[in-house]
């Protein structure tokens, strides 16, 4: 700037001299001196300045204003890169010198080179050196905030550099200004690694900006939605049932797998990844993985798509030798276990029912699991089999002779065994004894001298009792069995003992409603009514009291036994009335007249007289 002023000046001289030359110049001192003294700058003559004419001065002062900066003022200016270094560029701005700035502040824009416009701030005008200081990012931070709201607007594609991971997402620096990018709006797909994007220049799109606390939200996902929108109408357009396309695993659910059609997402669902049962889809796919699927079905807007895979391949019943027939005997694995029974797997994609009443010879029913595990390697034979609806019932029981075929001779009547006490109901007990042999014992047939109400009272689950078989269905399968049976009963003993009329010394033991109770042993259980229990002084036996009873009623069937305290004195008493009866009829024998008189008073006593 400085020689292009001299070159003014040096120019404004030589112009004088030629002038001079041509002809005598008269000063404005020689000519008007009083005027001269008047307006002479003698400020500008004690500094030591030489005298330059107006036009001279503008002439410099408009070159001033076009090549130089004013490099007092805080104001955003545009330079050029004119040289970059290891660790700074050079920036020309048109000052006297050019000016540094730290390639740190570049890092979002790598691709930096020479010739590039930069915006840049002073932040020193000479430092130690006497070099220009400026800086790019104080430049950045001043326009920032204008820039990112004019994109915010118009929806403008930004430029950002991701500077680290932070929790929930990334901090980017856009414009020099750290904006925050959820984790969520990095891609449209699950991000397993957000390392793999520190340190990356990417494009985004500012959605959200809150003034308030100078907070910037961007998303590069919406950049990606915008285009999979534009594939996915395409793609959706063309879609068609039956159709196979290739896809991209997305996403990997306990239901399904979620599949990429390339802008349009589809569901496998569990069922239709494989024809043998699965317990989740990992087994068969994994992430990113590619395969093809058909498009088994969509809704109208062609937005929920249903793909299937399975259906690529032949169905294995279908692939089924003729050759297997009811009555083989096949191998299988446990893949589901019911209440009802168990799913075995004979072939990849062909299973057979097994029903709880096809696993045992036993007709007391439990459930599967006390037979089979998910997992087990179990034989079976085949009772049914429909290739048309593609059912198979298996049983395992067959495996081993059918019990009941010789149970006449293992179990006849009569005969005394040791059995198992399996379960309880209201009328009786469950006894095996042996697999798929169970039998029942009615309730009155479990004891010959208590009254049970329920079998739980009598024994428990797992109990070993010795019964006799009492009765035996072959066709029916039932067994009717017996426990008192296995013992003699002892009221065949008592109805001797305990006749009626027998008289007994005991203490009574209870005073029950309308009575009270004798224990005259552990079997017998007397009862004694109330007006039995008056003694011959007129008052009535208590609680613990000691006394003789007589039996007056001796039921075995029902197991009834009645006594009576005061029969004993009453039957005394009638007794000596009906000897000193006799005894008068014998000393004074009645005459006719006698026998008239007493008529007679009887017949006036019926009438009244």
């Amino acid at each position: 700037m400085a020689e292009k002023a001299k070159q003014a000046e040096v120019e404004a001289t030589e112009a004088t001299e030629v002038k001079t030359a041509e002809a005598p110049v008269v000063s404005e001192a020689q000519a008007n001196p009083e005027k001269f003294l008047k307006d002479f700058n003698w400020h500008n003559y004690q500094e030591g300045i030489d005298e330059v004419e107006d036009s001279q001065l503008k002439e410099f002062e408009k070159l001033v204003a076009e090549n130089f900066v004013d490099t007092l003022d805080d104001e955003v200016v545009e330079g050029e890169v004119i040289h970059i270094s290891d660790r700074d560029a050079i920036i020309d701005i048109n000052a006297k010198s050019e000016g540094v700035i730290s390639l740190n502040e570049f890092r979002y824009n790598p691709n930096l080179k020479v010739g590039d416009k930069v915006e840049v701030l002073i932040d020193v005008r000479e430092d130690a050196t006497g070099q220009l200081v400026l800086s790019h990012r104080k430049a950045r931070v001043i326009k920032a905030w204008d820039r990112v709201n004019a994109a915010h607007e118009t929806g403008e594609i930004v430029n950002g550099f991701v500077k680290c991971r932070t929790k929930g997402g990334m901090i980017v620096d856009v414009f020099g200004i750290e904006a925050f990018l959820p984790g969520s709006q990095i891609d449209v797909k699950p991000i397993r690694d957000y390392d793999q994007y520190v340190n990356k220049t990417m494009e985004f799109k500012v959605v959200k900006i809150n003034h308030e606390f100078k907070n910037v939200v961007v998303s590069h996902k919406a950049l990606i939605e915008a285009d999979i929108e534009e594939q996915k109408k395409e793609i959706i357009g063309q879609l068609e049932k039956g159709q196979v396309l290739e896809g991209i695993v997305k996403n990997i659910t306990s239901y399904g797998v979620f599949i990429d059609l390339g802008g349009v997402d589809g569901l496998v669902h569990i069922t239709d990844l494989s024809w043998s049962r699965i317990n989740h889809p990992n087994e068969i796919v994994e992430l990113d993985q590619k395969l093809n699927v058909v498009i088994l079905d969509f809704d109208e807007n062609k937005s929920r798509i249903q793909l299937g895979l399975k259906q690529l391949s032949k169905h294995p019943w279908d692939a089924l030798g003729e050759e297997v027939k009811v009555g083989d005997k096949v191998k299988g694995k446990v893949v589901v276990i019911a209440d009802y029974g168990a799913f075995i797997e004979v072939t990849d994609g062909v299973e057979g029912l097994i029903h709880v009443s096809e696993m045992s010879w036993s007709t007391h029913l439990r459930s599967a699991q006390d037979f089979v595990s998910v997992g087990d390697e179990v034989d079976a034979v085949i009772l049914t089999l429909d290739r048309e609806e593609r059912k198979m019932s298996l049983g395992i029981k067959q495996l081993t002779p059918d019990p009941w075929t010789d149970i006449t001779k293992k179990y006849p009547v009569g005969s005394k065994h040791s059995g198992i006490v399996r379960n309880f109901t209201n009328f009786g007990v469950f006894v095996e004894l042996e697999e798929g042999i169970d039998g029942l014992i009615y309730i009155s047939d479990l004891s010959w001298t208590k009254k049970i109400k329920h079998p739980s009272e009598f024994c428990n689950v797992g109990d070993t009792l010795d019964v006799v078989v009492l009765e035996l269905d072959v066709e029916g399968r039932k067994l009717s069995l017996g426990h008192k049976q296995t013992t003699d009963n002892p009221w065949d003993k008592y109805e001797t003992e305990f006749a009626v009329g027998t008289l007994h010394t005991a203490e009574l033991t209870e005073i029950v409603d309308k009575g009270a109770t004798i224990d005259f042993n552990e079997d017998i259980v007397a009862f004694v009514p109330s007006r039995h229990l008056e003694k011959e002084d007129g008052k009535k036996l208590k609680k613990g009291e000691e006394a003789e009873f007589k039996i007056i009623e001796f039921n075995k069937e029902f197991k009834r036994v009645v006594a009576s305290h005061t029969a004993i004195f009453r039957e005394e008493e009638a007794a000596n009335v009906k000897a000193a009866a006799s005894n008068a009829a014998a000393e004074a024998k009645p005459t006719l007249g006698d026998a008239n008189d007493a008529l007679q008073a009887l017949k006036n006593k019926m009438e009244g007289k």
